[in-house]
């Protein structure tokens, strides 16, 4: 309601009330048309004067206040000054918005904050442990190296593969602050994602031997899949996804790699056929050092960046990652890649 209006209203309010009581004791319209008229002018002007004074400027305020803390400095700027015609209706509304607003700034701020503590406790828990065993097989080596030489090098071994350990760590924290950052460029090129994908699968299939698991590439898959991105992040991301399936499938299982032509990219997905994951997970699985099992994924060695680094890699592309499991069936990772549509000259000449 507008503020002239409700001055109106109070005022015509006072008018008939005094107009009424009036004509009660005269019996006159005549008075009570007089009575109103001065009750009801006088009213008018004293009520509008003194809500607008008083109220009414300070609501104006308040509003402006509002209005101008909601929309933010740039915002403001490019819209000029605004003046609401019914500040008293739109301040309910505006502080109603700028509270849910700030409730959920508030929400996003301790779920960051949650984050930053679980971050620093598990960065803090990575280091130590390599960092502990060794300072044990240093000071096991001081014991032993004169007296027993044989034992002496196997501490040393021991203690190389903790320092490895640790310098992966550092190189994947690095890695991921340099790609959140913009520091390491994307170097876009135009390649085939097929021999990639073969290629990666040659590295990993020792390891893949080793935990019993059958890597599958269909043989329909030799017509070039042009891309246009990294080779060399993209092959990273490849590795990351085909190791994590290796690690965690079942013993006698597979990992399968398939590609779906969309209309300007290709859909890239990375199966297994493992324990799964279950849905409460999912949400949080390409968090830094988030692990399901933290006791098997420390036994099966990395850093628990790897799905983190995908991430980062593919958002530094401007594509999507998104992963799909049930438990005891399987989980699928999928991606997208930009599709190179340009002609491939001299395909398969050397």
């Amino acid at each position: 309601m507008k503020f002239s209006v409700l001055v109106f209203i109070t005022a015509l309010a006072v008018g008939l009330s005094i107009g009424l009581v009036n004509y009660h004791f005269q019996q006159s319209w005549y008075y009570l048309l007089i009575s109103f008229g001065v009750s009801f002018g006088t009213s008018f002007l004293v009520f509008y004067y003194l809500l607008e004074r008083y109220i009414y400027s300070k609501i104006k305020l308040i509003y402006k206040q509002i209005h101008s803390l909601k929309l933010g400095k740039d915002l403001k700027e490019a819209l000029g000054e605004y003046v609401s015609s019914d500040p008293i209706n739109d301040v309910q509304q505006e502080v109603e918005e700028w509270a849910g607003a700030k409730k959920k700034e508030i929400e996003l701020l301790k779920k960051q904050e949650q984050f930053r503590r679980e971050f620093l406790s598990n960065v803090s828990h990575e280091f130590k442990t390599p960092l502990f065993a060794i300072q044990g097989y240093v000071e096991t080596l001081q014991d032993c190296i004169v007296d027993d030489p044989e034992m002496a090098i196997k501490f040393l071994k021991k203690a190389e593969n903790n320092i490895e350990r640790l310098s992966y760590l550092i190189n994947d924290l690095d890695s991921i602050s340099k790609l959140e950052t913009g520091e390491i460029p994307i170097n876009y090129q135009r390649f085939d994602f097929v021999p990639l994908v073969k290629e990666v699968m040659e590295i990993l299939e020792d390891k893949a031997l080793t935990n019993k698991t059958k890597l599958i590439f269909k043989d329909k898959y030799t017509a070039p899949t042009m891309v246009y991105a990294d080779r060399e992040k993209i092959r990273q991301v490849m590795m990351n996804l085909i190791q994590n399936s290796i690690k965690y499938g079942r013993e006698n299982g597979s990992t399968s790699i398939k590609t779906f032509e969309l209309h300007d990219q290709y859909l890239i997905e990375v199966t297994d056929d493992g324990m799964g994951i279950e849905e409460k997970h999912l949400p949080r699985l390409f968090e830094r050092f988030y692990r399901i099992d933290s006791h098997r994924s420390r036994k099966e060695g990395g850093t628990g960046l790897g799905l983190a680094i995908v991430k980062h890699i593919l958002e530094a592309h401007q594509q999507t990652i998104s992963v799909r499991s049930t438990p005891n069936i399987g989980t699928t990772f999928a991606f997208t890649l930009q599709k190179n549509n340009e002609p491939l000259l001299n395909y398969g000449k050397k």
